[in-house]
């Protein structure tokens, strides 16, 4: 991947789980690193530290990317830092809360929605005209085995956001391919991360091992080789609209 060494990146919710392992990674093949957090400021900062000891530069954002003003200012917040944004990967996300939908109100599906679609819109559509101007351009988000399969009990609004990143990634890769714009995903399984700890009982993970093929669940390293891959025009650059599946063989698509 040492075609990566100098690119630019943006990576919302890097402060902890995939997020943050794919910014040290990015870090680590000389990138300069954009890294967002919401709420956990500290891990940030040590993100940042891992990336700029390893040679790469890094610069900490924070904000809520719920709301759209937010989301939208972390690109230009990005080009300000660096000059410039080769890869956005939008990764912020959460399950908010389990609940049955008969149970789920308007707040909580704006909750939802918000974070994990609407902040993957508004930022790419707020990247498009940087891409276009620099005459190249990289997107890679993070959808969810959810998306495949709906979700485990009281997750059906996350695996339905996760399914509009996966289709709207299909369909933006079409719409960007003639600007020279490539549009990816990738798609983790169950993967050992804060949101697993705060949104899944031990009986329900026991569950998810038994049925995944591999017989066990992942560290957020694990998922890092497929954003480098897509990441890196040399390895893939004829790659785009593909949603690439990380979970133990769990599901075969």
């Amino acid at each position: 991947m040492d075609d990566l060494s100098g690119k630019t990146a943006l990576v919302t919710g890097s402060s902890t789980g995939i997020g943050a392992a794919v910014a040290e990674a990015f870090g680590a093949r000389g990138m300069k690193v954009a890294v967002h957090y919401h709420a956990s400021k500290t891990a940030a900062e040590d993100v940042a530290h891992k990336i700029e000891k390893a040679g790469g530069k890094a610069a900490v954002l924070s904000g809520d990317v719920r709301k759209a003003e937010v989301a939208a200012g972390l690109i230009g917040q990005t080009v300000k830092a660096f000059g410039r944004l080769d890869i956005l990967v939008n990764n912020a996300g959460d399950i908010v809360r389990r609940a049955p939908i008969r149970d789920a109100t308007d707040d909580l599906y704006d909750a939802i929605m918000d974070l994990n679609a609407r902040s993957v819109f508004v930022c790419c559509r707020e990247a498009i005209p940087v891409f276009e101007k620099q005459g190249s351009g990289n997107i890679i988000s993070t959808s969810s085995l959810t998306a495949r399969n709906g979700g485990g009990g009281g997750s059906v609004l996350y695996a339905g956001a996760k399914g509009f990143v996966s289709s709207f990634t299909r369909g933006l890769a079409k719409e960007l391919a003639p600007k020279n714009v490539r549009v990816n995903a990738v798609s983790p399984g169950v993967i050992m991360t804060p949101m697993q700890d705060k949104h899944t009982s031990a009986e329900g993970l026991a569950a998810a091992i038994a049925i995944t093929p591999m017989k066990r669940t992942a560290t957020p390293e694990e998922c890092v080789g497929a954003y480098l891959y897509l990441a890196s025009d040399k390895a893939s650059g004829f790659v785009t609209g593909q949603v690439i599946e990380v979970n133990g063989g769990i599901y075969m698509p």
